[in-house]
């Protein structure tokens, strides 16, 4: 007996899709934000700006105020606000003349008149603690701009720097003495009296002559300083 052979019929299926292999996602690059890198001399360059700007301010302040060797160093100590007129070129130099606020200027001087009464002493240490000194008149210039700023004032008689160490001995406050071809007394003055030693401009007489010795009571008072000057070359 022949043996029979059975025959199975086996199909297989291609699949032609590709394997996917799967695994976890990639991963993501994140952004990275790197801060902005300075250079490192960069804060020493600044520093040295603001190091030349302060010494920059520092001179400008002292050209400011730079003055004439006469110039009482209390004046603009005393006062921080100023009145400045332009100056008249010279060359190449030009510049400003400034007075204290409230004083008023005439060439190269600056006065203040005073409201209060005082004596005569009280009105020099009044005058030196502002950093000046009772007026010197020294010429009838001087003599005609005073007694015109006057005008509108309400006092009767104003201190200057005049006065008699002895009797007839007249001296300014810087001790010169009283030159006669710069003298402007009223009429029938001085006295020459030991009761009268000190010396007024009196408002109500015409200029120039207005002149008077007087007793040393309490009146108003001029005080004059040299004007604060800037200059610089164009």
């Amino acid at each position: 007996m022949a043996s029979e052979i059975t025959y199975a019929e086996v199909k297989f299926k291609n699949d032609s899709s590709a394997a996917v292999i799967k695994g976890p996602p990639p991963e993501t690059k994140k952004h990275e934000h790197h801060p902005k890198k300075y250079l490192p001399w960069l804060p020493w360059l600044i520093s040295l700006l603001l190091f030349l700007v302060c010494i920059a301010l520092v001179v400008l302040l002292a050209v400011l105020f730079s003055h004439s060797a006469d110039q009482p160093p209390a004046l603009q100590q005393n006062f921080t606000e100023w009145l400045c007129n332009s100056m008249v070129p010279q060359g190449k130099e030009q510049g400003w003349t400034c007075c204290p606020n409230g004083w008023k200027r005439f060439r190269e001087s600056c006065y203040y008149f005073s409201e209060d009464l005082l004596s005569w002493v009280e009105s020099e240490q009044n005058c030196t603690g502002m950093g000046s000194h009772v007026v010197v008149i020294n010429s009838e210039a001087e003599q005609n701009f005073l007694s015109e700023a006057m005008k509108s004032l309400g006092g009767q008689n104003y201190y200057i720097g005049l006065r008699a160490q002895e009797v007839g001995q007249w001296h300014w406050v810087d001790q010169a003495p009283l030159n006669v071809t710069a003298a402007f007394w009223r009429t029938g003055e001085p006295t020459n009296s030991t009761a009268e030693p000190c010396v007024v401009i009196h408002r109500q007489t015409a200029p120039p002559n207005n002149w008077n010795d007087i007793r040393c009571e309490r009146h108003n008072r001029i005080c004059e300083a040299a004007a604060v000057t800037v200059r610089w070359r164009s």
